[in-house]
C-alpha cells in the first residue's frame, strides 16, 4: 500500500491541526484524510436504515469497514436525517451498546459514539468509546460538556440549525461560512473553558443539517477557512441530498460522487471524512495521492 508522502504539508494553512487527542488514544494527521466509518444501528437513517439493527451485522459491517482502511468507526443509535422521530435514551442505548462492547474487545480501531444524549455516551464511554459525535455540538443535554470535560472524551462539535425535525423548513444565514466560523470559535472557547482540553475538539460545518444546496456548497468551497481555529475538521457529505440537486438527478451514483467530493476535501486539508463506503473512498485517496494530488 502506497506510503503518505512525507515531504508533503499544508504550508498555506498554518494553523491547520495535526493531531486530535482522544480518551485514551491520539489520532495524528498527515496530508491524506482519516476516514470515519458510519454504522448506523437504526431502522430509519436515510441510506442504510435497518440495514444493521440486529447487533452480529452492525458488529460485522463495522468490522468490514476496519478491514477496507476505517480510521475510526461511529456507531449511532438514533437517524438525524431531516423529519426523523427521536429516540429514547434506553432505546437508543440498547441499540448502540452491545456494539459498541463488542468491537471495543474485537478491534483496535477507535469507536465514536454519535449520540446527544449523555446517559448514552457515558455507558458507551464506559464500554470503550473513544469518542463523543454529537450533533448538537454537546448543546442538547445539559450534562453532556460536563460528562466530556470528565472523561477525557474527544469531542467532534457539530452545527446544526434547528433540529433535525425542523432544520430543513427554512434554513437561512447572513453569511453561511462567517456564520459557521463564528459558532465554531464561541463553541470551541466554551468548551475549553468548561474543562475541555482544546486538543480534544474536532470541528464538523454539519452538511445537510439546516442548509440549503447552495449553502452545502459553499461550505465546502470554504472548508479551509476552518483551519483558522486550529481544531481538526470533520466532514460528513456522505450520500447527502444535495448531491443529486446539484446534479438535477436522482439516477446518480452516490459511491461515486460521495468520493469526488471527498478528493475536493482532501486538497482543502480536511482532516477526516465521514463515509458510508470506505473502500472506494480510500482506494480513490491512494491513488489520487500518488498520482500527486495532494502534493504543494
Amino acid at each position: 500500500m502506497p506510503a503518505i508522502n512525507p515531504r508533503v504539508s499544508f504550508p498555506q494553512y498554518p494553523s491547520r491541526a495535526t493531531r486530535w487527542q482522544l480518551r485514551t488514544k491520539a489520532l495524528e494527521f498527515s496530508t491524506r484524510p482519516l476516514l470515519m466509518g458510519i454504522v448506523n444501528v437504526t431502522p430509519d437513517s436515510f441510506s442504510d436504515g435497518g440495514q444493521f439493527l440486529c447487533v452480529d451485522d452492525a458488529v460485522n459491517h463495522a468490522l468490514q469497514l476496519a478491514e477496507e482502511g476505517a480510521d475510526i468507526l461511529d456507531i449511532g443509535g438514533e437517524s438525524t436525517r431531516p423529519y426523523s422521530t427521536p429516540v429514547a435514551s434506553d432505546e437508543e442505548l440498547d441499540r448502540v451498546m452491545p456494539v459498541v462492547a463488542a468491537l471495543a474487545q474485537r478491534t483496535d480501531v477507535p469507536i465514536s459514539i454519535d449520540t446527544s444524549k449523555a446517559t448514552v455516551a457515558r455507558e458507551c464511554l464506559n464500554g470503550g468509546a473513544e469518542i463523543i459525535n454529537d450533533v448538537t455540538g454537546l448543546l442538547g443535554d445539559p450534562e453532556m460538556v460536563p460528562l466530556a470535560a470528565a472523561s477525557d472524551a474527544g469531542v467532534c462539535v457539530m452545527h446544526m440549525q434547528e433540529t433535525p425535525q425542523t432544520m430543513q423548513d427554512h434554513p437561512s444565514y447572513e453569511n453561511v461560512v462567517e456564520d459557521i466560523l463564528e459558532y465554531f470559535a464561541s463553541r470551541r472557547d466554551d468548551l475549553v473553558a468548561a474543562g475541555i482540553a482544546p486538543e480534544r475538539i474536532c470541528m464538523d460545518p454539519g452538511i445537510g443539517f439546516g442548509k440549503t444546496t447552495e449553502h452545502n456548497l459553499l461550505l465546502l468551497r470554504e472548508i479551509d477557512r476552518g483551519h483558522e481555529l486550529g481544531c481538526p475538521l470533520l466532514v460528513g457529505h456522505s450520500k447527502k441530498g444535495f448531491i443529486s440537486k446539484v446534479l438535477g438527478s436522482e439516477a446518480v451514483d452516490l459511491t461515486a460522487t460521495t468520493v469526488g467530493i471527498s478528493l475536493a476535501l482532501a486538497m482543502r486539508g480536511v482532516q477526516i471524512l465521514r463515509l458510508h463506503d470506505i473502500r472506494a473512498a480510500r482506494q480513490a485517496l491512494l491513488l489520487y495521492e500518488a498520482a500527486g494530488g495532494l502534493e504543494n
